[in-house]
Parts: structure tokens; C-alpha cells; sequence
């Protein structure tokens, strides 16, 4: 199973069975810091654009409209190109 897994522009239908409207939101200025999933994390990006790097991996791109899933005990380092804001759920 891949790290990150992400769906670009997903069905309206696909973030409404997810319940995504009703999920927090999180945002962050452009910045690189080192981040640790303890348990896995479902976010939708609604702004911005990041590269997120696994340890020893391949870097992945995401931005609006994009579904990402990071499994649990996933390190990696976040760069944040653009201010982003997601939603976001946990486990």
C-alpha cells in the first residue's frame, strides 16, 4: 500500500458519502516542517498547494480539490508552496 494516496477532483458524490463538509479545518502559511502521522489521515484540500516527501521516498504534490489518504506512522516532511487549507479526518 502506497504512503500517500491521492484521488484528484473526486465526485461530489464520493466527498458528500465521506461526510467531508462536516470535517475540521486546518491551514498553514507557505513553510517546511517535519510531520508524523500517528494514526491515519483523510484530507480534502480546499486551497494551496504542498509537496509532501516521505523518509526515503518519492515526493507527491497535491493542491485543491485533491483527496489524500497518509497512512498511519508515515513520517515525512511538509513543504507548503502556496497558504493551504484542508479538511481533514483522522483514523
Amino acid at each position: 500500500m502506497q504512503e500517500i494516496q491521492v484521488i484528484h477532483q473526486p465526485g461530489k458524490e464520493q466527498l458528500t458519502e465521506l461526510g467531508v463538509e462536516s470535517w475540521p479545518v486546518w491551514s498553514c502559511e507557505v513553510s517546511r516542517f517535519p510531520w508524523t502521522y500517528e494514526e491515519r489521515e483523510t484530507c480534502y484540500i480546499l486551497e494551496g498547494r504542498v509537496t509532501v516527501t516521505p523518509e526515503g521516498g518519492e515526493p507527491v504534490t497535491i493542491g485543491a480539490g485533491d483527496l489524500v489518504t497518509f497512512t498511519a506512522g508515515l513520517s515525512c516532511t511538509w513543504n507548503v508552496h502556496e497558504p493551504i487549507r484542508k479538511r481533514y479526518h483522522f483514523g
